[in-house]
């Protein structure tokens, strides 16, 4: 039997939604990776469980017809409000710990919010 990612055209499965948040949390560390320091290990797992956390909370939550309609072609207010998200989030991280470097961090930040926003328009 076929994995079903969508139950209706409308709203998207728990597993949909856990999919793009892992996609997301997954590419969002190759960027922390990329960009900090090799010694910034708990940075870049907060990067990555972070964000991938802000899209499935928000996903979810917001998991509703009137927000996952394309307002404009294909993007719906989730697909933009997700990465929001994903940037408060890490945000909120560095002003309570602040990163091991933390102009690096600010452009993993950024990164990791793009990314944010292209793993939700392209997958859901």
């Amino acid at each position: 039997m076929p994995l079903v990612l969508a139950s209706s055209p409308e709203v998207f499965t728990t597993a949909h939604i856990g999919l793009t948040a892992a996609i997301t949390g997954v590419l969002a560390l190759a960027v922390a990776v990329w960009r900090l320091p090799r010694a910034a290990w708990a940075d870049m797992a907060a990067v990555a469980v972070l964000s991938a956390a802000s899209v499935y909370l928000w996903r979810t939550s917001a998991n509703m017809t009137q927000l996952n309609t394309d307002g404009l072609p294909s993007f719906s207010a989730n697909d933009w409000a997700a990465p929001v998200l994903t940037y408060v989030f890490l945000s909120l991280y560095a002003d309570v710990r602040l990163p091991a470097d933390p102009r690096r961090y600010a452009q993993t930040r950024a990164l990791a919010t793009l990314v944010s926003l292209a793993v939700n328009v392209i997958t859901i």
